[in-house]
Parts: C-alpha cells; structure tokens; sequence
C-alpha cells in the first residue's frame, strides 16, 4: 500500500482567470472542430460534445436532435440491428455502443449499417483496466481498421495510453465522477475528474490521441472546465437527461400532464438497468449505478443554446477565438488553496 500526497482537483475546486481578449462578442467563438484519427485515419467534424451511452440518454431521437446542431451521440447497446437500421441517425454524428462482448456482435451490427455511413465504435465498460478489455480494442481494431474506437473508462496517464497503443482513438475518462454512478461509494475506486482529464490528455497528445472527458459535468461551466483542461471530447449524461428526445410515448404523455414533473434516468450498472437487459443482477456483482429523478426539461434544443453559450462566453473571457485555442489560453485558478 501507498500513499499519493499530492493534491488532485475536481471541477468545484478550481475556477478559470479571466484575461484581456480582442474578441468583440461570443458570436466571435468557432466551437467546432476538426480532428484526424490516429489509427482510422479519418477526419471528423462537429462540436465535440457527446450525448453519454445510457439508454436514458443516447436515444435515437437525441441523436437525430443533437445532429442538427453538429453534436455527437453516443447511442446505447441495447438498440436491435433493424432499429438502428431503419432510424433516422446521421453517421457523421453518431457512435454504436459495445461492452466487452462477443466480437461477431461488433462485427454483424458494423457490417449491417455500413450503407447507415456509421464509422464511430464505442467500447464502454466500467473498468477499463483489465487486459482482457485491451485484447478486445485490439481485435476491433483488427477487424475495423479504418472505423472511429473510442474506449473506455479509465482515468489514469499509463492506461490511457495503453487503450491508444491498443488501437483505440479517443479514450473515455472517468472513473466514478457522473451524478448516477455508485462506483466510487461502492467500491472506494476513482479519481479527481479534473486532475484524470488533465493527466489522460497529457499521455493521449503525446501518441495523437484523444480524450473523451466523460462524467462530471452539472453546469455548462463544467463543460468549459473540462475543455480548458484538455479534453478533446465531452460527454454529457445528466445534463441530456430528461428530455423530450430521451423519453418514450408513454413517457412523454405522463409528464406533460403533471407540469414540473419529474423524470428517471439511471446508470447503466444500477440494479433497474441490470434487471431490464441481464435479468438481474448477477450473483459476484453488485449495483454500482443509482436512479436519479431530474426535472422535465422539455426539447433539448434549449439546453445546446446553454451548454454552447457558456462555452463560448468562457472561451472570450480567456481570449480564444476557436475551441481549439482555449486549453492553451486557461489559467486555473484553485479555489480556497491551503
């Protein structure tokens, strides 16, 4: 056993310092970007925020939604084949969700939405750090070669570069820190998200790679913090939940009658999770996801307007005119240092 002294920060410990900026208005702010893929040696462009893998989120209407504000989606891995298939979900847009499961899954759902133009794989499972997990990148990787991998989670420096050796693109760091997530209460296993954000970028950059900031996040002040400290990529769970785009008829048709209800969303290690998609929870395991209660929220459409304004006002209070330019224009500032 040891015993790391130094400090590590999460997102409340730490604000941004504001600096002289040229720019004359947020309408100034370019946050899109456009980034090359180490081992698929493709280009993709958006605004690199990602709707989380959680079948209360990364629904197909929300992927529909979010596209037509260039945001990607990560759709959950409990959709069928002809779903997908018949969906109106844009591949330039949108990631197919994968655990640690039988390779010929990845590859039938891969092949039977090729004319869908999806090229995005994400490889979710909650502990990134086995090597079982990083055998499986690498058979993806062999049998997709030119495909989009995002894995994950981890939220350390060695496995996130150990997940790019591997032939992942763009890992998920994470460990424990989302608003529905029990791991850290249930295990004692985490990290600080904003130290795991600027740590995994660091060893991701040095070998062309990228990092998907995933967990966190309450406020669009959040999600600057975490660009700010590196992340290529930012994925959002709570802050997407309870939407219109994320619930079913039934759903919808029960909320709209009671004004300021509340709706459910959960991790996708909780119990109700467990019970819908594996018949419970399994003998050595137990439930590390909670079900959360959020307010009706209404079309998403009005949360992108916030998440996006707050970003690009952060970005003029550093002087950034690009998405891109902000990491390397934060400063830190920690908030009642000892």
């Amino acid at each position: 056993m040891r015993i790391e002294t130094e400090r590590k920060l999460d997102f409340d410990d730490v604000l941004i310092r504001p600096k002289r900026s040229r720019l004359k208005s947020r309408g100034d702010v370019d946050v899109r970007r456009t980034f090359r893929l180490p081992h698929a040696g493709v280009e993709i462009t958006g605004v690199p925020i990602i709707a989380a893998n959680m079948d209360t989120v990364g629904t197909v209407r929300m992927a529909a939604a979010l596209a037509e504000h260039d945001i990607f989606t990560a759709l959950h891995k409990h959709y069928p084949i002809e779903e997908l298939q018949k969906a109106n979900i844009s591949g330039a847009f949108s990631f197919v969700t994968f655990g640690i499961d039988d390779l010929k899954k990845v590859d039938g759902v891969m092949n039977a939405l090729q004319s869908n133009s999806i090229n995005k794989i994400c490889l979710d499972v909650a502990n990134g750090y086995t090597e079982a997990f990083i055998e499986f990148i690498r058979d993806v990787r062999k049998h997709h070669p030119g495909k989009v991998i995002m894995a994950g989670n981890v939220a350390t420096p060695d496995m996130t570069e150990a997940l790019i050796l591997a032939g992942a693109d763009i890992v998920k760091v994470g460990i424990g820190p989302g608003s529905a997530c029990m791991t850290r209460a249930m295990t004692g296993v985490g990290y600080p998200q904003l130290s795991a954000i600027i740590e995994c970028a660091d060893a991701a950059h040095g070998l062309s790679g990228l990092i998907c900031a995933d967990g966190g996040c309450k406020m669009p002040g959040d999600v600057a913090k975490a660009f700010a400290a590196g992340a290529d990529f930012v994925m959002l769970g709570g802050m997407f939940a309870g939407h219109t785009e994320c619930l079913t008829p039934e759903q919808l048709a029960h909320v709209k009658k009671d004004e300021g209800g509340l709706v459910e969303y959960y991790g996708m290690s909780s119990k109700v999770a467990m019970d819908r998609y594996s018949g419970g929870v399994a003998p050595h395991r137990a439930s590390e996801g909670r079900v959360v209660k959020v307010e009706y929220k209404g079309d998403v459409k009005g949360t992108i307007q916030d998440i996006l304004g707050g970003l690009r006002s952060a970005c003029t209070y550093v002087g950034a005119a690009k998405l891109k330019e902000f990491s390397k224009r934060a400063t830190f500032v920690i908030k009642n240092a000892a």
